[in-house]
């Protein structure tokens, strides 16, 4: 590996975040939403660090500032630090070197000063210390998801479980989070929703729900989302443990950085706000609408023309600099881009000078009202995700049944067909049935639709792999 410069290892975290999230979104049927939200995530709180390292033409001055900036990006949690390591070796750096001793995580308290639970390993240890304070065995499926990691399945299942123990008033149901990862066997129905058993042994983990449902993966991970949790066995144990909260504690460390010129300010400005957008994926509902390829395509090489510009000599050099790195971004990413970079520039930065919008071509946007044929359904298609949220109360707001289903589609009819793929994303609320078994995952298959969006229809994929009907019909077409 190169020798450590901790400039050049900040600005290939970023480069190395582009490519990872190009290379997740790179083929629609081996979509990985997760790894997009993570490493977007990453510079929500870290991007105008980076600007503010890179914006001095003192070598000396600049690599001081890089350095404090990775520091504050490393104790930001363990996990942030696994995925600053891992990314920085692929680029080719040690950056341990670079960072103080990694401290371990421990569980923290709340603002009321009660232990919080902590994130377990799913263990055979881990899982009989739940046993004594949550009754398993009576426990519900409120939420099951399953998605595509790449060439990997990951699951997340949530549970509402009954307490053991006492709590002193009237608390939310307790939530038991459950994240699988290297999933090999799903087969999950509606009748499959009540009474679990956990099974976490060295060889893997198996989840089984109901009379006949089953979750099968290489390892996991659960979190108790219980605001009594410190009422519990295991909580009393912690909070024997942990430090009582100072005031110290509770106070959120500011992130390092000063003043950005104007340019430098707008350039920042412009990549903040993609990193948002990509962000956005989190949510299902939108991740079919962000132009993931798009955006990291226009901004690919950032932490590099970062660099360069902000160790121009001068202010005024510097300055320049940068409106030529924004204007080579919208170079790079086609006229929507351009067009959207232009906005923001005019309509969060005031400055309408640097970029020029193309004028957007006539389009009849499609409606899922207008009786488009079901003939226009596609033949075949491949599941990225399929989920299933039970009928539930949130914050006293009754959240009726609903099904989600993320799939990539082919090229329409009217397009090249050996264009890339699409991702569409449709839901329902209280669908009449949900069949998931393992096989809906196999790729590219047969894919039939029922009746029209608009009403009650069913959509079938793999031949009963994957069964969801609806009566209320679809949020929007699969076409």
């Amino acid at each position: 590996m190169r020798p450590a410069s901790a400039m050049a290892v900040l600005t290939a975290l970023l480069d190395r975040s582009l490519d990872q999230m190009a290379a997740a979104a790179a083929d629609a049927r081996l979509f990985d939403r997760e790894a997009i939200r993570a490493a977007s995530d990453v510079w929500d709180n870290n991007l105008f660090p980076l600007f503010w390292a890179a914006g001095t033409s003192r070598a000396g001055e600049r690599e001081r500032r890089a350095a404090t900036v990775l520091e504050w990006m490393a104790g930001l949690g363990e996990r942030r630090r696994v995925w600053m390591t891992e990314q920085a070796a692929i680029a080719g750096y040690d950056i341990e070197s670079l960072l103080p001793p990694a401290r371990p995580d421990t569980p923290g308290r709340d603002y009321r000063g009660h232990v919080m639970a902590p994130q377990y390993r799913l263990t055979r240890q881990n899982v009989d210390e739940l046993v004594p304070d949550y009754d398993l065995a009576a426990a519900s499926v409120r939420h099951l998801r399953v998605e595509r990691a790449g060439t990997c399945l990951t699951a997340f299942l949530q549970l509402v479980v009954d307490r053991k123990f006492a709590v002193d008033e009237p608390a939310p149901p307790a939530l038991l989070d459950v994240w699988l990862d290297g999933i090999t066997d799903i087969s999950f129905g509606l009748s499959h929703t009540r009474g679990v058993i956990l099974d976490a042994e060295v060889r893997g983990v198996g989840i089984s729900l109901g009379p006949g449902g089953r979750l099968r993966a290489a390892g996991g991970e659960y979190r108790l989302d219980d605001r009594s949790w410190h009422l519990s066995a295991a909580g009393r144990r912690a909070d024997a443990v942990i430090p009582p909260r100072t005031s110290r504690s509770g106070r959120r460390r500011r992130p390092p950085g000063g003043d950005l010129g104007p340019d430098a300010h707008a350039a920042a400005a412009l990549l903040h706000r993609a990193m948002l957008e990509l962000r956005s994926v989190r949510y299902a509902e939108r991740a079919d609408r962000v132009p993931v390829r798009d955006l990291c395509r226009a901004f690919s090489g950032a932490g590099e023309a970062i660099l360069a510009a902000g160790s121009q000599r001068g202010a005024r050099r510097r300055e320049a600099a940068f409106q030529d790195v924004i204007r080579a971004w919208a170079g790079q990413g086609g006229p929507d881009i351009t067009r959207w970079l232009a906005a923001v520039l005019r309509e969060h930065e005031g400055r309408p000078d640097i970029v020029e919008a193309p004028q957007v071509p006539e389009r009849i946007p499609p409606s899922l009202a207008d009786g488009s044929p079901v003939s226009g359904t596609p033949s075949q298609a491949a599941l990225v995700m399929a989920a299933w949220t039970a009928a539930h109360t949130d914050y006293q707001t009754e959240r009726p049944a609903a099904a989600q289903l993320q799939l990539a589609l082919p090229p329409r009819a009217h397009e090249d067909s050996s264009g890339p793929w699409r991702l569409r994303t449709v839901g329902c609320t209280e669908p009449n049935s949900f069949h998931l078994r393992t096989g809906a995952f196999r790729g590219a298959g047969p894919f039939v639709q029922v009746g029209k969006p608009t009403a009650a229809c069913s959509l079938d994929l793999h031949q009963g792999a994957l069964r969801v009907a609806a009566g209320d019909g679809w949020s929007a077409s699969v076409s």
